[in-house]
């Protein structure tokens, strides 16, 4: 199938490009007209047969002008005229040659796209795809009137075919089929019927999906919504209809899927052996930064997130405004990218580059709240329709779902869990009225299935939800729940169930008073633990993750000493996926005494904060020297003493003093004024000095707050 790439090169009007159209064989060294007509015959004998549900009079009107140029090109081939070499053709022979070489390959492009696209993807560009036939018949009309005919032998037959293809194509007509039309239109008013909070009837749902588009089962119908959110994520945004309104399509033709055939079996396997993985969706920003790549341009170079008020400095650099106003507060007069002098500090709004961000954000589900004082632009008001159509059609969804959960057979139930995680992988509003109808106690449920699926997509569901701060205290407030999520992590059927579980805790570890509760619930910290030292790479992530958080309550300490979680930190910071955050949680499990000497007794931690310092990234090195500035402090004689023979350690301080970032530098200033006061610092760290005397002046504020230990926090919604 033509790629989305390969079919944007066919806009109206538009050449080519190298990159879609490069030729797949060396014309230069082939027969020429033996060359193309076999490769015309083979198009029109790979389409001719070929039913076409849209564009059938434009495809088939374009197969058969095909035909004629396999009759025109078989008779030049049989004549003589192809065993010529291209040296002994007319200049303008070869010329229209070549560009029926490309005119064919435009054409079993579009064919293909044609053949192969959702069944409502092409209805939605109906207009477009017809202006594409079009502008092929356009190119066949100017590669006739160019050709030299009379210089070529041909019979009058075949003479008479092309003049009378020539005529046909000149005087053609763009030609949109009235009857595709009106069903685009009839699919606009469903998006309309939503978008004013009214259902609409299930008779003319029934009559525009069935009998109008032949989507005649669950399997199609997932199918054609599948297409869709592909069109959504590989445009980047760039696509017509928007992507809101695509989403609300989508949301749509969910609704009908469930309400007109139910929770039959859809074709995807609810058996453990043939279960068939789930798409990498849409993502949510706020738990995808290390899944969902943001575009380079996108992101502030100050302070490398997602921009939300972009602006332009005298240097024609673009900042994201927060950033670029702390910038100058601190008493910078100098471009931070470029380093020229700022002539003034006027910010000026870089709207070109938000309403491109805005796009991006639309297509993957990511949310952008734009400055309040943001003028609302047009394309906000028009998305603000098909927005609500997707919200209201997701709604209707949902109660249906719920309702199946509730009482449906294991298969149903198996069905709706697996939905419902879909239906939660974007958007805050989808997540609230999810929870709200009741989905969570069922979920709860099915969180102890005998059936791997079912478990999966329900602990992955339970997940997707608690994103949403408000379903977080949702599920802590069920009974059992947490209990359940925690099991799910220690027996749970499949990997990825106990993944995502861990995942779900770290997502619910983000509310400080529900620390402790995970904690103290029997076998959350040892599975986290265990997961850290034997899971897949994303399960020692998630498992991490959900260790740093818990470590930030002081309550927590003891029970992951007791539960053999330091252990596993420790050998987390050989693992170059999870030591930074390792690190990190270490370091606030150190400030303890009790963590301190749980440290100290680890034979290789002192050694693996050292490797940190050495190989780690700018964050990591931070929280090693973090970490062994608490073990000096808090962890007594004995481990300051090994801290102090760590071998390389001084010039590591010293680098750190000099390149590392600010918070590090702070610590190695700290560090290194402890191993002053040790008797025999002067032997093991006299080339500090000059180091430790330009970090020491920079900073004076020496606290000890969890905010010194920085981590970053993301995970993928599923």
């Amino acid at each position: 199938m033509a790629t989305a790439a390969i079919f944007s090169s066919l806009r109206r009007r538009r050449l080519p490009s190298l990159e879609a159209f490069l030729a797949p064989v060396d014309l230069t060294d082939v027969a020429l007209v033996q060359t193309l007509a076999n490769i015309s015959s083979e198009l029109v004998s790979c389409f001719s047969n070929k039913a076409f549900f849209f564009q059938r009079r434009n495809s088939r009107s374009l197969i058969r002008k095909m035909e004629i140029l396999v009759v025109l090109l078989e008779s030049l081939r049989d004549s003589g005229s192809g065993s010529m070499s291209m040296s002994s053709l007319p200049s303008t022979a070869i010329l229209c040659f070549n560009e029926v070489y490309l005119l064919l390959y435009r054409s079993k492009i579009l064919l293909d796209y044609c053949a192969q696209s959702g069944k409502l993807w092409l209805l939605l560009q109906n207009d477009s795809i017809s202006g594409y036939f079009h502008d092929l018949n356009q190119e066949i009309s100017t590669l006739l009137d160019v050709f030299p005919i009379k210089d070529v032998e041909l019979s009058d037959d075949v003479r008479e075919q092309v003049e009378l293809l020539q005529k046909q194509a000149r005087n053609a007509k763009l030609y949109v089929d009235k009857s595709d039309e009106n069903l685009r239109v009839t699919f606009f008013s469903f998006l309309n019927e939503f978008g004013n909070g009214r259902i609409p009837n299930l008779v003319e749902l029934r009559l525009f999906f069935v009998e109008r588009l032949g989507i005649r089962d669950a399997k199609s119908c997932r199918c054609e919504i599948e297409f869709l959110e592909e069109q959504i994520v590989n445009h980047e945004g760039d696509i017509v209809p928007t992507a809101s309104v695509l989403n609300g399509f989508v949301a749509i033709t969910r609704y009908f899927r469930f309400l007109l055939f139910g929770f039959e079996e859809d074709g995807v396997q609810l058996s453990f052996g043939n279960q068939k993985k789930p798409r990498k969706g849409l993502i949510i920003r706020e738990i995808a930064d290390t899944f969902l790549t943001i575009p380079k341009d996108f992101c502030c170079p100050i302070s490398w997130d997602l921009m939300r008020d972009p602006v332009i400095i005298s240097t024609g650099q673009t900042y994201d405004r927060s950033s670029i106003v702390r910038w100058m507060e601190e008493g910078h007069c100098t471009c931070p990218k470029t380093g020229q002098t700022l002539i003034h500090t006027r910010l000026v709004p870089n709207r070109t580059l938000r309403n491109l961000i805005m796009q991006w954000c639309t297509a993957h589900g990511v949310p952008y709240d734009p400055p309040e004082n943001t003028d609302a632009s047009a394309e906000s008001f028009a998305a603000a329709l098909p927005i609500k159509a997707a919200t209201e059609a997701n709604k209707a969804t949902a109660t249906l779902l719920i309702q199946q959960l509730a009482n449906g057979s294991q298969g149903a139930q198996t069905i709706a869990a697996r939905e419902i995680r879909l239906l939660a992988k974007t958007g805050k509003e989808n997540r609230a009225f999810i929870a709200e109808a009741g989905a969570i106690p069922h979920l709860r449920r099915l969180l102890s299935s005998s059936s791997p699926v079912a478990q999966e997509n329900s602990v992955t569901a339970m997940l997707n939800l608690s994103i949403y701060d408000k379903n977080k205290s949702r599920i802590m407030d069920e009974d059992g729940c947490l209990r359940s999520i925690v099991e799910v992590l220690r027996l749970g059927l499949t990997t990825e169930a106990r993944e995502n579980a861990a995942a779900t805790l770290f997502s619910l570890s983000a509310v400080h008073d529900y620390k402790k509760r995970i904690a103290d619930q029997e076998g959350a910290v040892e599975a986290l633990a265990g997961l850290l030292r034997v899971g897949t790479p994303r399960g020692k992530k998630d498992a991490v993750t959900a260790l740093f958080n818990l470590s930030t309550h002081t309550d927590n300490c003891a029970r992951m000493i007791e539960a053999g979680a330091v252990t596993a930190l420790v050998g987390g910071l050989g693992n170059e996926g999870v030591a930074e955050e390792a690190a990190g949680a270490l370091a606030l499990i150190i400030r303890q005494p009790i963590g301190a000497e749980a440290v100290g007794k680890e034979e290789n931690a002192v050694a693996g904060l050292i490797a940190m310092m050495r190989c780690g990234t700018p964050r990591g090195k931070e929280n090693a020297v973090c970490a062994l500035l608490e073990l000096c402090r808090s962890g007594g004689a004995a481990a300051t003493e090994r801290v102090l023979k760590a071998p390389a350690l001084a010039g590591l301080l010293q680098s750190l003093l000099f390149t590392g970032t600010k918070r590090a530098r702070r610590k190695a200033a700290s560090l290194a004024r402890v191993f002053q006061r040790c008797e025999n610092a002067p032997l093991h760290f006299g080339g500090l000095g000059v180091g430790y005397a330009l970090a020491g002046n920079s900073t004076t504020n020496n606290s000890r707050f969890a905010g010194d230990v920085s981590v970053p926090m993301s995970i993928s919604v599923l």
